[in-house]
């Protein structure tokens, strides 16, 4: 399967703020039930980090446009692995070049994760962000989502395509895996932010994440980004990681008051890579696999022959011989089939629970020009990519409000029977990808295999209308999840005055604030009493005592107590 790549990559780096860099990347044990749901029909999607830049597409959207009360998990990609440390960080560097063997390396968005701050109109809340907030960015913008849709679970997506090449590093010894994921729940479930920009600090970004996706694009295969670590080893380590975070998420979740962290990894759906992993032993450990049953055909195909880039079968009329030798033609039943049934002869073993499998849902389309009208452009030759659209800019790719209406236009869409994939074709353009057809049958196919549900790669790609989740959504029967709005409390007039009992025990110094302690670390946002008045911290500071900073100082003046 042709690897998921970052869709929009030219955007993420066209809006800079501030001389900010954008960078980009291209249940096992018991525990309190508060996980999504598992019916058949979850609802779990990916909100790519650099939509907050060319496109302005914002988490504010997630509330105003209807997606967030159709989900039940948001994957927010991506988190890189450090070079060196082999650690979970925060940095603010692009990525390079996808042709460079060193693009991911050392690149991040701590920017857009908590520094970029949003006006009232750009917020969820629509309260503009304040410069001495512990932290502004997609993460608080998250919290505010949360605090609407208590029901939405949150996980940061860890690797990608471009982000993968250590995951290798990190997963070869007892004493890494430890390291990589106590790193990971420190940074992102303790929330113990890097301090950059004059925002993070320790537990500032606690509470906004609900579990860690893991995105390794591909523990043992050649075929993941150019210059990515892989190795034999892989297969055995992959299954060690898991089980790492498995644990270290229980652990964590039980020390805290018995909250249950989700672990969910995003997995290959061509045979030539899920034959380097553990299908029989990793389910033991993930809530949900999210297989991604597309990418399998596109313009990298070169002059064709045109093809599906998610076909549910394999139809007689595939043109396309196994990309790789020993493998089966690309479709989702075939992938499926290997996750769960095995392919012995192939070297995968299967036995994955059906239960915890989600399909996936592209939210864009494989494109060629050049292509003759035979058979509406199926099965053809093709010139090279199709031309490159305002928002994807890049070539090969469109996104459905790209598409002008070819999409669900009778007269350019087109079903082919064998694959159960719609198609679409005009003016010498093919174009592979999901229409309303296309999704219930797919949705149909999961049903019947009992899966889980709809895993949708990325929100980055609806339209205005959010027209494929709304498919999505409406095949699965998921019920929505309005947000929740708490009403204005009213208390009715009364001729007698209510009367007050005093405390026994009166308030001494200032209530409930903690005395100013000498050495103590403060981050932004703390507040102590001191010397009979209360103070917040606007930034991190050690041995600074309030009142002696001055007016402009690290400590300000909230009045007597």
């Amino acid at each position: 399967m042709h690897p998921r790549r970052p869709l929009l990559a030219a955007l993420a780096t066209a809006t800079l703020a501030a001389g900010a860099l954008a960078g980009f990347a291209g249940i096992g044990s018991a525990q309190a039930a508060d996980a999504a749901p598992s019916s058949g029909g979850v609802k779990i999607a990916y909100y790519d980090q650099w939509s907050v830049y060319g496109n302005a597409f914002y988490p504010k959207h997630l509330d105003t446009r209807g997606i967030a009360s159709k989900l039940d998990i948001i994957n927010y990609s991506f988190g890189n692995i450090h070079p060196t440390e082999l650690t979970c960080f925060e940095a603010n560097k692009a990525a390079g070049d996808d042709n460079n063997p060193n693009a991911g390396d050392g690149a991040g968005d701590s920017y857009a994760d908590y520094q970029k701050s949003f006006s009232a109109a750009d917020s969820v809340d629509g309260v503009a962000d304040k410069w001495d907030q512990p932290i502004v960015g997609v993460f608080n913008q998250f919290k505010e989502l949360k605090a609407k849709y208590p029901h939405l679970k949150i996980n940061i997506s860890l690797g990608g395509w471009t982000y993968s090449k250590y995951f290798h590093d990190a997963a070869k010894t007892d004493a890494s895996r430890k390291k990589l994921v106590a790193s990971c729940i420190k940074q992102y479930i303790q929330g113990d932010l890097p301090v950059e920009g004059g925002f993070g600090g320790p537990g500032t970004a606690a509470g906004i994440f609900d579990g860690i996706d893991i995105d390794w694009e591909y523990p043992g295969s050649p075929d993941g980004h150019l210059g990515n670590h892989y190795g034999p080893e892989d297969k055995a380590n992959f299954t060690l990681l898991l089980a790492e975070f498995r644990k270290q998420l229980d652990a964590y979740g039980t020390a805290h008051g018995g909250k249950k962290y989700l672990l969910t990894a995003a997995l290959p759906a061509g045979q030539d890579k899920i034959k380097h992993i553990e299908t029989d032993k990793i389910g033991a450990y993930l809530d949900y696999a999210n297989i991604m049953t597309y990418d399998m055909h596109g313009a990298w195909d070169g002059d064709g022959p045109t093809y599906h880039q998610s076909p549910l079968y394999s139809g007689a009329n595939d043109p396309t011989d196994p990309i790789k030798p020993g493998t089966e033609k690309y479709s989702i039943d075939n992938a499926i089939d290997a996750w769960i049934d095995g392919k012995p002869a192939y070297g995968i073993a299967g036995g994955f629970p059906a239960d915890k499998l989600t399909l996936g849902y592209e939210f864009y389309y494989r494109g060629w020009k050049g292509v003759p009208a035979t058979g509406n452009g199926l099965a053809q030759p093709a010139t090279g990519a199709s031309g490159a659209r305002p928002v994807s800019q890049q070539a090969g790719i469109a996104h459905y409000k790209e598409l002008g209406g070819v999409v669900d236009n009778a007269a350019t869409t087109f079903w082919d029977d064998q694959a159960k994939a719609s198609y679409f074709y005009k003016d010498g353009e093919f174009f592979t990808g999901l229409d309303k057809r296309a999704v219930q049958a797919r949705v149909d196919y999961g049903k019947q295999r009992g899966l889980a549900g709809a895993m949708m790669y990325s929100l980055l790609g609806l339209d205005n209308n959010t027209t494929l989740l709304n498919h999505i959504s409406d095949a699965l029967g998921g019920a929505t999840q309005p947000p929740v709005t708490t009403p204005p409390t009213t208390t009715p007039p009364t001729t007698t005055p209510p009367t007050t009992q005093p405390p026994t025990t009166p308030p001494t110094g200032c209530g409930s604030l903690p005395a100013y302690v000498a050495g103590t670390v403060y981050t932004q946002g703390n507040e102590v009493s001191h010397n009979g008045r209360k103070w917040k911290a606007k930034w991190w500071t050690q041995n600074e005592a309030p009142g002696t900073t001055g007016e402009w100082g690290v400590w300000q003046d909230l009045g007597a107590c």
